[in-house]
């Protein structure tokens, strides 16, 4: 099945659709090894939505996120889901579990962006989302990337915004605290070593990979109340630097709905040769001091 949606769909039919959507999702998590609670928590949203009495597109438009949540068997990470088939008919995590990746092709729907300029936004600022997009257009990020100029940049906002506004009147969700670092290199050192003595289930990825091959290595884990799903970079840059075994991807579903950091080898720098999260380096290099700090206090 199709992570899209073709053409209309009948009121009828979209709740089975929805549905199939769901249970997709419990089946790969089941088959990747995670944690069986949250297997069991999609596996059951898809039964309540497949039971439901009304379009749930149309219980979305009267009630927005609020009333999906009300449902008796969803959850907040997947009445979000749900709320994300129904905008946009996409749902990102599917695709990931899938070996899909693709997340750029998101970006790429903004007018002004494309394909090739969406796959440099990702790989030269980390940027997944429409939202991640639209702030960088404001703060300035987005003006550093080649290939947008001030023209181009005010077209994304002005796109952004239109699109953007049903979303918020929908329910998007506010963004929560951010993972210490301490806790995404933890996932981080979890993935790698499991992923090097060969533990892990391997998906195939869709992308750069000709021979089919089920190469790249899948772990779910947890850390409190966000559950975390790492993999190696499958992107066109991690490729061209030879760095798909060394940039570790990490995704959370935490209580402020879906994030994704990537941790990497340091080449430079006072942690050259660490691993540290991209874009948080000062706050592991504060991290890595006071952890010296502690083991000096502790051999004392």
């Amino acid at each position: 099945m199709s992570d899209r949606r073709p053409g209309p769909v009948r009121p009828e039919a979209i709740n089975a659709d929805v549905a199939a959507r769901l249970e997709e999702v419990a089946h790969l998590l089941h088959q990747q090894e995670a944690n069986p609670f949250r297997v069991q928590a999609w596996r059951g949203a898809a039964d309540a939505i497949r039971t439901l009495q009304q379009p749930v597109n149309v219980l979305f438009q009267l009630e927005g996120l609020e009333g999906l949540d009300r449902i008796p068997g969803i959850g907040p990470v997947t009445a979000r889901a749900v709320r994300d088939l129904v905008l946009t008919g996409r749902l990102p995590m599917l695709g990931r579990l899938r070996g899909d990746g693709g997340r750029s092709s998101v970006l790429a729907s903004v007018p002004g962006v494309g394909r090739v300029l969406a796959e440099r936004v990702h790989e030269t600022l980390g940027i997944e989302t429409l939202e991640e997009l639209e702030t960088a257009a404001h703060d300035g990020r987005l003006a550093s990337v080649p290939g947008f100029g001030a023209k181009r940049i005010q077209g994304i906002r002005d796109a952004l915004a239109s699109r953007l506004g049903q979303w918020r009147q929908r329910g998007a969700p506010a963004r929560g605290a951010t993972p210490p670092v301490e806790e995404l290199l933890s996932v981080d050192a979890e993935y790698r070593d499991k992923a090097e003595r060969g533990v892990l289930r391997t998906i195939a990825p869709r992308r750069f990979n000709p021979r089919h091959e089920a190469w790249l290595p899948v772990l779910h884990t947890r850390r409190g109340d966000r559950h975390y799903t790492a993999l190696f970079s499958n992107t066109a840059r991690a490729h061209e630097l030879g760095r798909t075994h060394d940039w570790v991807v990490l995704y959370h579903d935490g209580a402020d709905g879906e994030r994704s950091s990537t941790v990497v080898t340091a080449h430079r720098g006072a942690l050259a040769g660490r691993r540290v999260v991209r874009g948080r380096e000062l706050e592991c290099e504060h991290a890595e001091r006071t952890e010296e700090a502690g083991s000096g206090a502790a051999a004392r």
